[in-house]
C-alpha cells in the first residue's frame, strides 16, 4: 500500500496506537486510581513496574540460594559438621551437587544426606593429598568410578 500523503499515512497507523495503547492499558488494570485509566499515567507505572520486576528475578534467585545454603547449614550442624567443611569435603570428593539438591535431600532424604555428610567429613580428615590421588575414602562404600 502507498501512502501519497502524510495525512493518509498517519490515519492508517491510528488503530496501532489504538492497540498499542490497549496493550499497556491492559498491564495497567489492577492498578489503583486513574493509573488503571489514564495512558500516561499508566504507561509511566507499567514501565516502573516492569524494572520492578526484572530486579525482583535477579533478587528471587539469590534468595532461593541463601534459603538452600541456610537449610544445607541446618542439616550439616545436626550431623556435627561446618558448612564449608561440608561443601569442601564434597568438592575433594567430586560429588557435584548443586546447593537446591543438598537442601532436597537434607530434607526428604535425610539418610542420604547423612552418608554424604559422613563421606566429606572422612575426606576432610584424610586431607588433601589423599583427595588428590583420587581413591575412595576408607569405611564408606560407594559406586566410585575411577579416571583414567
Amino acid at each position: 500500500m502507498v501512502f501519497l500523503t502524510s495525512s493518509l499515512w498517519i490515519r492508517a497507523r491510528l488503530t496501532d496506537r489504538f492497540w498499542r495503547k490497549q496493550e499497556v492499558l491492559q498491564h495497567a488494570r489492577h492498578f489503583r486510581g486513574r493509573k488503571n485509566r489514564c495512558f500516561s499515567l499508566a504507561y509511566r507505572a507499567v514501565r516502573r513496574a516492569f524494572v520492578y520486576a526484572t530486579k525482583a528475578r535477579a533478587l528471587k534467585k539469590k534468595d532461593m540460594r541463601e534459603l538452600w545454603i541456610t537449610r544445607v547449614t541446618a542439616a550439616t550442624l545436626e550431623h556435627g559438621m561446618k558448612y564449608h567443611h561440608f561443601i569442601s569435603g564434597l568438592y575433594k570428593s567430586q560429588v557435584e551437587l548443586n546447593r537446591k539438591v543438598l537442601a532436597d535431600l537434607a530434607i526428604y532424604e535425610p539418610k542420604t544426606f547423612k552418608s554424604l555428610a559422613a563421606l566429606a567429613k572422612r575426606r576432610g580428615q584424610e586431607g588433601l593429598v589423599a583427595a588428590q590421588e583420587a581413591k575412595e575414602p576408607e569405611g564408606i562404600f560407594s559406586r566410585f568410578v575411577q579416571q583414567s
